[in-house]
C-alpha cells in the first residue's frame, strides 16, 4: 500500500476480497487529510444515499486510529478541524455542468469503481484538474472488458500506479474470511477465482446465458467467421430510436448457424441502416423484423416493414412469442452458433450481461432487465425463434468481384 504515499495522477489496486483495500483507502487519505488541508470526493457509481457511501467506513477508521479529536463528523458529511473535508456523491446522475463543483478537489477515491461507466469517467476526469490532484480507484474485477478495467489495469495512463492486492497479501486477513475462502473454493469453484483472487469473469455474474456462452468460448467457436457467398445473409432487427436499433447479419448452413456481422447504433432512420448493410458485400437474403415492424408511424402512416419494402428489401415478420420462450429458443441456439470476433464484439457485450431485473421486496430474479445490453440480447431472441426459417433458396452463381461493390444484384 505505500504507493498511496506517492505522488501519482492515478492509484489503481484491483483484486480480491479480504485484501485490505478499501480500509487501506480509508486510513490513507485521513492522514494525508490531518497532514494539510485536502478536499476529498468520494465517488461510485449509483449513491442513493449517504448509506451507499463509503462515510460509515471513514468514520469507523477514525476512531480506530484515534483521530476522533481531529474531525468534526455529521451523518453526511466529515470535516476536519485543519479544514481538510469529504463528500460523498454517485456519478450517474451528474452531467458535466453539475460536476464543475469539484474542480477544487484534491483527492478522488472511487470505491467498487469497476461499476463506473464510460460516461462517468468522461464527464469526472477532465473536471479533476488542480495541480496534484490525484484518483484513486478500488476494485474487484467484474469483466475484463468493462470500462474501468481496460482503460486502468490492460492499458493503464501515464503517471498511473497499478496495485494487484488479494488476501494472501493481507497479514490482518481474518479467521471468518479463511471459513468463507476456503467453502467458496470447494462449493464454487467457478466464482472462487474471481471472488478471491481477483481475476476477471469472461461472463457477467447471473448472466441469463452464462453457461452457453462460456461454453463457446471454451469451444473456440468466438473466431474469424468468414461469410460464404454461396450462403445468404439475413439481417434481424430489433428497432429503436431513442434506444439501439441492433441488427445481425446471420447465415445458416445446414444446422450450424454464423453471426458474421452486427451494427448497433441510435438516431438513424431506417434509409441509413439500409445502406449501411447495403456497403457490405453479402448475398442478401431477407430481412426479419419484430411484430412492431408493421405499426404504422402517425407521423408518417409507414410502418418499419413499409420503409424496408420500399428500399428494396424482401421482408418478413418474426413470429410473435413469449420472451421467456425466445430464451429457452435462444439457449438451444448456442450449441450451433459461431459468431465472427471483431464484427460481434457489441453483440458479444450484450450476451455476457443480460441479466434478469432483481425484485426489490423479496430478492428473487425477475423478467430480463431492460438495459443498454438488453436489445442485442432481443435481437438474438429474434434469430433464435426464425433460425430455422433462414434458406438459402436461389443460391447464386460466383459473380465479379465488381458486382459485390455494388447493391443493385441484391435479391
Amino acid at each position: 500500500m505505500r504507493p498511496l504515499f506517492e505522488p501519482h495522477r492515478y492509484k489503481v489496486f484491483h483484486g480480491g476480497r479480504g485484501s485490505g483495500k478499501s480500509w487501506a483507502f480509508a486510513r490513507a487519505l485521513l492522514i494525508q487529510s490531518v497532514e494539510k488541508k485536502l478536499r476529498i470526493l468520494c465517488c461510485r457509481e449509483v449513491q442513493k444515499s449517504i448509506k451507499q457511501s463509503v462515510h460509515q467506513l471513514l468514520v469507523d477508521q477514525i476512531q480506530e486510529l484515534g483521530f476522533g479529536y481531529l474531525f468534526d463528523v455529521t451523518d453526511i458529511a466529515i470535516r476536519g478541524k485543519n479544514g481538510s473535508e469529504f463528500y460523498f456523491s454517485g456519478l450517474a446522475t451528474h452531467t458535466v455542468e453539475s460536476v464543475k463543483s469539484y474542480e477544487g478537489v484534491d483527492r478522488v477515491w472511487l470505491e467498487e469503481s469497476q461499476n463506473i461507466s464510460k460516461k462517468s469517467l468522461d464527464i469526472l476526469i477532465p473536471t479533476i484538474r488542480k495541480p496534484g490532484s490525484e484518483i484513486w480507484l478500488s476494485l474487484n474485477p467484474n469483466l475484463e472488458t468493462d470500462e474501468v478495467y481496460q482503460r486502468f489495469v490492460v492499458q493503464p495512463p501515464d503517471d498511473c500506479v497499478v496495485v494487484q492486492v488479494n488476501y494472501d497479501d493481507n497479514k490482518w486477513f481474518p479467521e471468518v474470511l479463511e471459513k468463507e475462502r476456503l467453502h467458496c473454493k470447494k462449493y464454487r469453484p467457478k466464482e472462487y477465482e474471481n471472488i478471491w483472487e481477483g481475476k476477471p469473469l469472461i461472463v457477467a455474474e447471473g448472466a441469463i446465458y452464462a453457461d452457453e456462452f462460456q461454453e463457446m468460448v471454451d469451444q473456440h467457436r468466438i473466431n474469424l467467421v468468414t461469410h460464404d457467398p454461396m450462403l445468404k445473409a439475413h439481417c434481424i432487427f430489433d428497432l429503436g430510436w431513442n434506444d439501439a436499433m441492433t441488427i445481425i447479419v446471420a447465415q445458416r448452413a445446414g444446422s450450424e448457424v454464423r453471426i458474421i456481422d452486427y451494427i448497433q447504433e441510435s438516431f438513424h432512420t431506417l434509409d441509413w441502416y439500409s445502406n449501411e448493410l447495403k456497403k457490405r458485400p453479402y448475398n442478401w437474403g431477407k430481412v426479419w423484423l419484430p411484430h412492431d415492424g408493421v405499426t404504422k408511424d402517425y407521423k408518417t402512416g409507414k410502418s418499419a416493414l413499409d420503409i424496408m419494402t420500399a428500399l428494396g428489401w424482401n421482408c418478413e415478420i418474426i413470429p410473435i412469442g413469449e420472451v421467456e420462450h425466445g430464451i429457452r429458443l435462444a439457449r438451444m441456439l448456442f450449441p450451433r452458433l459461431w459468431m465472427d470476433k471483431e464484427k460481434t464484439t457489441l453483440l458479444q457485450e450484450c450476451l455476457k450481461r443480460y441479466r434478469r431485473a432483481i425484485n426489490s421486496t423479496t430478492g428473487q430474479p425477475t423478467g430480463p432487465l431492460h438495459d443498454e445490453y438488453s436489445h442485442g440480447a432481443d435481437a438474438f431472441r429474434y434469430l433464435a425463434t426464425c433460425v430455422d426459417m433462414l434458406k438459402n433458396d436461389n443460391i447464386v452463381k460466383r459473380r465479379r468481384a465488381d458486382d459485390y461493390r455494388t447493391g443493385d444484384w441484391m435479391s
